[in-house]
């Protein structure tokens, strides 16, 4: 039963105008997760419109033309096209953002998804899937229409693996129920665990994978509240844990141009950079919260979704290490 499950999330939604203006040197995205146990909104006030009716519109973080470093499928012998458009949604609507302009805008309500949409997951592709409370959907990214592949619980942690990973010539859709880690199939939606998280540590909301780099998981547990972690995308465990990300609930989780992005249940968006350690000695995170005028009432973040085929560094090459 939902109403017992611990990772239930609860949230009214208010008036939701907002500009994310802030632009950062290295591109910005964007990518998902929220429980599925606890998001729902009780005023039933669609996010993508303000008091007057009008739909948000601004910048989102990213400057960084991605073209100049486009990712490679591993599969391929020739460069992937560069990923321009990342996406994120709130319960019941779903923007568009550019990566050349920063604007974001929106696409529309989600329609036939019969339910609050929890998470969202692209592969190399852009073909898109989503989960609501009551199961799970292929999403046409042009007109945020959902189309039924089976009812039932998924997880709200989604993300596509790259080819290799889980299947020798396919992408394969992966999540994460609590600590255990799934695998999707996305024509009939049967769901097949493959491990999990060890060591005390439960997903908080979102899980990234990109072609070339690591993948990526918002967790809690162990005194994180939200930490970032690298996970092993065959097995599902931790490899590496790089630290608080400074918010709770952390719903959803992108990668883009050598950094992470998260955004949080609470309305905040924040850039996630690696800052590399003098002499030897550890490096750390950097998370910085972008600017949101008007402040984040009203909004709440329920998940987000890059494809793996985004850039892996920043113009200077940088991006988050990784244990490969």
């Amino acid at each position: 039963m939902r109403g017992e499950d611990p990772m239930i999330r609860t949230r009214s939604l208010s008036v939701a105008f907002f500009a994310i203006t802030s632009a950062l040197a290295a591109a910005a995205t964007v990518a998902c997760g929220s429980s599925a146990s606890d998001r729902s909104f009780q005023d039933g006030q669609d996010p993508s419109t303000s008091s007057d009716g009008t739909t948000p519109s601004g910048n989102l973080v990213g400057d960084a033309d991605p073209s100049s470093n486009p990712a490679k499928d591993a599969s391929a012998d020739h460069a992937a096209p560069a990923i321009e458009v990342v996406y994120a949604h709130t319960a019941s609507t779903l923007y568009k953002v550019d990566g050349k302009t920063n604007a974001i805008t929106t696409v529309g309500p989600f329609q036939d998804c019969n339910d609050q949409v929890i998470d969202l997951a692209i592969d190399k592709d852009s073909n898109a899937f989503v989960t609501s409370f009551s199961g799970l959907y292929r999403l046409d990214l042009a007109t945020a229409k959902c189309s039924l592949v089976k009812s039932g619980d998924f997880p709200n942690s989604l993300s596509f693996v790259p080819v290799g990973t889980l299947d020798p010539t396919n992408e394969v859709l992966v999540g994460y129920l609590g600590a255990t880690y799934v695998r999707i199939d996305t024509t009939t939606g049967e769901t097949k665990s493959v491990g999990g998280l060890t060591g005390g540590y439960t997903s908080s909301g979102d899980i990234v994978s990109v072609i070339g780099g690591g993948t990526f998981l918002t967790v809690k547990g162990n005194s994180c509240f939200d930490c970032l972690v690298q996970v092993d995308p065959k097995t599902g465990d931790l490899l590496q844990n790089y630290g608080t990300l400074g918010h709770s609930s952390v719903y959803g989780l992108a990668f883009w141009g050598g950094n992470a992005y998260g955004f949080a249940e609470s309305g905040a968006v924040f850039v996630i950079k690696y800052k590399p350690g003098a002499g030897g000695t550890a490096g750390s995170l950097l998370v910085a919260d972008l600017a949101i005028p008007g402040g984040s009432t009203g909004i709440a973040w329920y998940g987000a979704g890059s494809s793996t085929a985004v850039p892996v560094t920043d113009e200077d090459g940088g991006t988050i290490p990784v244990i490969k």
